[in-house]
């Protein structure tokens, strides 16, 4: 069976500083790095064949750093699109190598908080109030100001997944998808046919591994 492999990135600095991060680019902080290498090591024997991560920082160097305990020694390659300027110049020279190509796309970034970009959590209870912090944090359908919900972030998520990385999977490949605690819940969502209600108690920690396996269009928690 072709594996497919979620990996949360680790902790980012503003993780640690309980700040809203959303699309903000915020690098790991020391327990990131730390998080990001032992989940290297639970995934060290699986062969990966393709890699996709999101725009952000913190998943792309969660990725590189994991990949670094596998024991397979293949190098992630990250793969540019055509409109970049000199895009097969990036290419050249990477035929027959050793390498697993890593392609990056927004529809894997992080839930976009809007107006609570940057902003403390505790604080904005404060603000607003727990409830309605609440409700902006774990609800599937209510956006928090200028934001997306989890609804939003799921419609664009989970195409992404059904039309790109599910045929590598049919292909039988194995896959790793290094992302964000909303982008990999709404994942875990369509994978595990979770409800709204039941997605919304779906945690995903920084650092976390979900693995499945995939056969004939079903997939298998491992």
């Amino acid at each position: 069976m072709a594996k497919l492999i979620l990996l949360r990135h680790g902790q980012s600095a503003w993780n640690k500083e309980n700040v809203f991060t959303g699309w903000i680019d915020i690098p790991l902080s020391k327990v990131g790095i730390i998080e990001s290498i032992e989940a290297g090591k639970r995934i060290k024997d699986i062969s990966i064949d393709v890699i996709y991560t999101s725009f952000l920082v913190r998943s792309q160097t969660t990725v590189f750093l994991a990949m670094a305990e596998n024991v397979s020694k293949r190098v992630p390659c990250v793969q540019h699109g055509i409109e970049e300027p000199f895009a097969e110049w990036y290419q050249r020279g990477s035929e027959g190598k050793n390498l697993i190509p890593l392609f990056i796309s927004a529809s894997l970034n992080e839930r976009m908080y809007g107006d609570l970009q940057g902003k403390n959590k505790e604080e904005m209870k404060q603000e607003y109030g727990e409830d309605q912090v609440h409700l902006w944090r774990r609800s599937f359908h209510i956006d928090p100001p200028g934001g997306e919900s989890l609804a939003k972030t799921a419609a664009r998520s989970i195409p992404f997944f059904t039309q790109v990385i599910v045929p590598k999977l049919k292909e039988g490949k194995n896959v790793l998808v290094c992302a964000h605690g909303n982008s990999l819940r709404a994942i875990a969502m369509y994978i595990e046919k979770l409800s709204e209600d039941e997605v919304l108690h779906l945690e995903i920690a920084t650092g976390e591994v979900k693995a499945y396996e995939y056969k004939e269009g079903a997939f298998f928690s491992v």
